[in-house]
């Protein structure tokens, strides 16, 4: 190229014409590489005015200011479901067959109301058969406590006089006898005979005096014990089976509503083994509908975010324009290995008529605030997932494209939360394409903000 440009120099000491001279050859190839720069120029020039800006969607920013008073911005957004704070399964105590059941599903239930009753002709006999047992033993006791009549003493000393005299009788008689056989007058049998007569006389004379002697006495205190113990032991029996036969009588233990009638009359519910077409373990479930809770599942990358008492704001599918007020009540200590989740309970504050169990609920936890400015909650911006690129997001300046780097907060199924890096009134690319470079004139396509 030096050479080139060398050789155009102009010669001085030639006295012929400019129109006589003959061109250089290094001058026509610089000529033709100018004239290929210009054509390349110009091509290049002419494709890119020719080439369609991409059309894009674009949507305005809006900073939106959560309800609910939390005072802080949404940290994380999970679903559940509604569910009471006490759920009550009312079961029976005692085996039996329903006779009488007075409540349906979605009944009010108050504090000590009969729900079910159940056959009792087979507890009330078991009380009849009990209050007997216990009056036979209280007359043993009385007449042990009270000790012989005067007349049952005086009986005994009356067969003690007796038997006396029967074994005075059989003492004359044997020394009679006695004399009688020492002179060989009867025979030694007779003798025999006497003494027996007389010992058996005199060992039952030994025996009406002892009894004489216990009539007067009256009985031990061991067997007024005895009797007393037994006596106890009855009236717990009777006891047992009053509360037995009350217990056919199911009543209802806390105030609320009734959600699941399980029995039916001519049902057979038991205390023991429940099999699925056999005897029921319970004859009701029902709760206090004021009381509830959103029961989730938070991912264990994300329950480390929530604290006990942390504001939150429910929501439900059947009505999304009511918002109620919670905050976190209880976080499981125990983490479930299958679903790699920890179960979190959110109390309702304001619950009403409108909440049913087993709903589906959303909930948005919120940051706990530190400050709060003039009693106002912070501003969040929502926008698209499909918005993100990488770390940013595209917004359209002057009808060309401009990247945004954000800071990312909560996420929900579609939605995400910008923190820092856009602002309210932005125009924001929701699906950028994948080519869409900064600076790139683009034509918009007006959204509504999602």
């Amino acid at each position: 190229m030096t050479v080139d440009l060398k050789q155009l120099r102009i010669d001085r000491s030639s006295d012929k014409r400019p129109s006589e001279r003959k061109p250089q050859r290094g001058s026509r190839k610089l000529l033709g590489g100018a004239a290929l720069l210009v054509a390349c120029a110009s091509g290049a020039v002419f494709l890119v005015t020719r080439t369609p800006a991409p059309q894009v969607a674009v949507v305005t920013v809006h900073a939106e200011k959560e309800a609910g008073g939390s005072g802080g911005e949404v940290i994380l957004n999970a679903t559940g479901y509604v569910v009471p704070a006490h759920k009550i399964e009312v079961a029976t105590k005692v085996d039996g067959r329903v006779a009488w059941i007075g409540v349906g599903k979605g009944d009010l239930a108050n504090t000590g109301q009969v729900l079910v009753r159940l056959e009792s002709d087979e507890y009330q006999a078991k009380v009849q058969e009990a209050v007997g047992q216990v009056n036979y033993l209280k007359a043993k006791l009385t007449e042990l406590r009270n000790g012989s009549r005067p007349q049952e003493i005086a009986k005994a000393n009356a067969d003690m006089a007796e038997v006396q005299s029967e074994m005075e009788n059989a003492r004359v008689t044997l020394q009679r006898t006695r004399q009688l056989a020492e002179a060989q007058v009867l025979s030694r049998q007779a003798l025999d005979d006497a003494t027996a007569k007389f010992n058996q006389g005199e060992a039952k004379f030994k025996s009406f005096e002892r009894s004489y002697d216990l009539a007067r006495v009256g009985p031990r205190s061991e067997e007024i014990d005895a009797a007393r113990g037994q006596l106890e032991q009855a009236e717990g029996t009777l006891a047992y089976a009053r509360t037995q036969l009350q217990n056919t009588v199911i009543r209802a233990p806390v105030a609320g509503t009734i959600l699941e009638r399980n029995v039916e009359p001519g049902e057979f519910v038991t205390t023991g083994f429940v099999s699925d077409n056999g005897a029921r373990g319970y004859v009701v479930s029902l709760a206090d509908l004021h009381q509830l809770q959103v029961q989730l599942d938070i991912s264990q990358s994300d329950f480390s975010r929530l604290v006990p008492n942390q504001p939150a704001v429910i929501t439900t599918d059947a009505y999304p324009d009511q918002k109620y007020e919670g905050e976190v009540e209880e976080i499981s200590p125990v983490a479930n290995r299958q679903k790699a989740t920890v179960e979190v309970k959110v109390k309702i504050r304001n619950p009403d008529d409108l909440l049913r169990p087993d709903m589906n609920a959303s909930v948005s936890f919120h940051a706990i605030a530190t400050q709060k400015q003039s009693g106002k909650a912070l501003p969040v911006i929502s926008v698209p997932k499909t918005a993100l690129r990488d770390l940013g997001v595209f917004i359209v300046v002057n009808g060309k494209t401009a990247y945004r780097r954000v800071h990312t907060g909560a996420a929900s199924a579609d939605a995400l939360q910008i923190t820092e890096g856009l602002q309210e009134g932005d125009q924001l690319i929701v699906n950028p394409p994948a080519g869409l470079k900064e600076g790139q004139t683009v034509k918009q396509e007006r959204r509504d903000n999602p």
